[in-house]
């Protein structure tokens, strides 16, 4: 039997035919075809034990049209169909009926979240439209502008901005958050948003940012800017490292980490650079700042033997490590005392940037692995009250760690130096207030365990078919069902789930207050550009100089030719 329509200023949209194809789904019969969209939030009324006329959240997951008028009256396109139904005495202003299929979410408790009732509706209950106001209370678990909150956007399917969506940070940064996008869908876009909300007067985060195309130097508009001011004089402080900046300790690097930046060696090799590194630790250096000729010289001293004569004899090995380390030692970024230590990296209000667009690819994984292992450390020493305030590793407070290009640090089948200190702060880091963030294009490439341990998603518009079957396995399960969206998304449309918010959504990203650093260049307009008449006269000016100049006499020896 029907049962009559809650009372409720929200639209009844349509009418429960019945349950779905699982205990979590139900289907209901409408003729709407303008509000009903998958991934819109509906609702049906249930009397529960502790709860009466209680509004059970779901989400529209799947729609099919089931009854229209007959084909024949559209294959004219010339004949009104609505005319031609008038005719034959079928008049109803919408011929055409939906069956809708919805995923329960559950009705909201404010203490526990959602909670699904498992209460299935009756066949006839009225479903409706859950109004504005309803969803900016459940969806978000912060509100915007509060202590702890994010906002990103608003819901993509409630246009002009009706619906805020603000994102917890608290569960943002401790446990860890991944964007995944497609090239030019809006990736590094909205991680610029979010890291406006952390440097913002009510979260005044410390962050750094591992930046290897030098797309967020703009960040430095926050400087001053007023949006970002408070009364008690905050402002948020950028510090944009550029490779002239970048100088890790030698001593701080680990056996590891040399074998990355020395490629094709050799098992002996191997073996006389390993102990090379026991013996630094034996020795004088074990106490203090060792550099590439103490490790030259350890390296000999592991390959010296002693024959039967009683003989010292140096091995090949040696010499051929001592002509490796010298490209380590003519290297910019390591260096005997110079370090970027936490304490210059971190800082509550304070964004540091990274930007290593000049570092070949082996040295971008040492530093990252070196910064990476040595905050981890400080974090957890300082938590453990191992180390004292005057000591450079010395972190009192959470920290957050944005990388992008993620899939270059930790990629899905072959080694590289960040993968296992990855994956320790990502299983390990929450209890030591250590979040990290990773932005990738290429999310079929990013190692599966890093993805999974990263439990707040951002879902940008990806094509890649092997990239959409990764995030089956890394997205948890209640977003999956918008996962068939991602190929129509435009840029700066993102589904977001995960711990961040209290059910997955469709948002449009706001608007940013600082410049976007990473857009694409424009290389019809920079061709043009190039036939302008000033550039043009500028370059046969520039042709005109060495001739009006004179022809310089050729030498040889000092000794004029001509």
């Amino acid at each position: 039997m029907a049962r009559s329509a809650p009372a409720s200023t929200s639209p009844v949209i349509g009418t429960v035919k019945g349950p779905g194809e699982n205990g979590n789904q139900y289907v209901f019969i409408t003729a709407d075809n303008r509000q009903v969209k998958i991934g819109e939030f509906v609702y049906y009324t249930v009397d529960l034990a502790d709860m009466a006329n209680a509004q059970i959240l779901g989400k529209i997951s799947e729609r099919r049209l089931i009854d229209h008028l007959p084909d024949r009256i559209f294959a004219d396109p010339d004949i009104d169909p609505e005319a031609i139904a008038a005719l034959v005495g079928f008049a109803h202003p919408n011929p055409e009926i939906y069956e809708v299929t919805v995923d329960v979410v559950g009705h909201f408790h404010p203490a526990l979240g959602f909670m699904n009732p498992r209460v299935a509706p009756d066949p006839g209950a009225k479903v409706c439209l859950a109004d504005d106001e309803s969803l900016r209370q459940i969806i978000n678990k912060k509100q915007p502008q509060a202590v702890g909150s994010a906002h990103i956007g608003s819901l993509l399917l409630r246009p002009g901005g009706r619906v805020p969506v603000a994102l917890d940070v608290k569960e943002l940064v401790s446990t860890h958050m991944a964007i995944l996008a497609g090239t030019g869908s809006g990736k590094s876009y909205t991680a610029g948003v979010l890291i406006e909300e952390l440097l913002s007067p009510y979260n005044r985060a410390a962050v750094l940012i591992f930046d290897p195309h030098g797309e967020y130097g703009t960040l430095t508009e926050l400087r001053g800017h007023p949006s970002f001011a408070s009364d008690d004089g905050y402002s948020p402080e950028v510090k944009i490292l550029t490779p002239d900046d970048i100088r890790i300790r030698m001593s701080s690097l680990d056996y590891y980490d040399i074998l990355t930046l020395l490629p094709d060696m050799s098992d002996r090799q191997q073996a006389i650079l390993n102990k090379a590194f026991s013996l630094l630790g034996k020795h004088k250096f074990g106490e203090h700042r060792w550099d590439v000729q103490d490790l030259i010289s350890a390296c000999y001293e592991s390959d010296r033997t002693t024959d039967d004569e009683g003989n010292e004899k140096t091995g090949s090995s040696a010499p051929a490590l001592e002509w490796k380390l010298g490209k380590l030692e003519r290297s910019d970024y390591f260096h005997r005392v110079q370090h970027l230590a936490p304490k210059d990296l971190f800082s509550p209000g304070q964004v540091t940037v990274l930007q290593m667009n000049e570092i070949s690819q082996e040295e971008q994984q040492v530093i990252c692995a070196a910064v990476l292992r040595q905050s981890y450390q400080a974090r957890m020493n300082t938590a453990k009250e191992k180390i004292t305030p005057d000591d450079e590793n010395y972190l009192p407070y959470p920290v957050f760690i944005l990388i992008e290009e993620a899939h270059r640090f930790a990629p899905a089948h072959e080694p590289a130096r960040c993968k296992q200190i990855l994956r320790t702060i990502l299983s390990e880091g929450r209890k030591f207030g250590m979040g990290v963030g990773l932005i990738t294009q290429r999310p079929g490439k990013l190692d599966s365990d890093v993805l999974s341990q990263c439990m707040s998603q951002f879902l940008m518009r990806i094509v890649n078919p092997v990239d959409q079957d990764s995030l089956k396995y890394g997205v948890e399960a209640a977003g999956r069902d918008l996962l068939k969206e991602l190929p129509s998304l435009t840029k700066g449309q993102v589904i977001v789930s995960g711990a961040c918010v209290n059910t997955p959504v469709l948002c449009q990203v706001r608007q940013r207050l600082t410049k976007h650093g990473g857009e694409t260049m424009n290389a019809p307009e920079a061709w043009l550009s190039h036939f302008q008449r000033h550039h043009q006269q500028a370059r046969q000016l520039e042709k005109a100089a060495p001739a009006r100049a004179g022809k310089k006499a050729e030498t040889f020896g000092g000794v004029s030719i001509e």
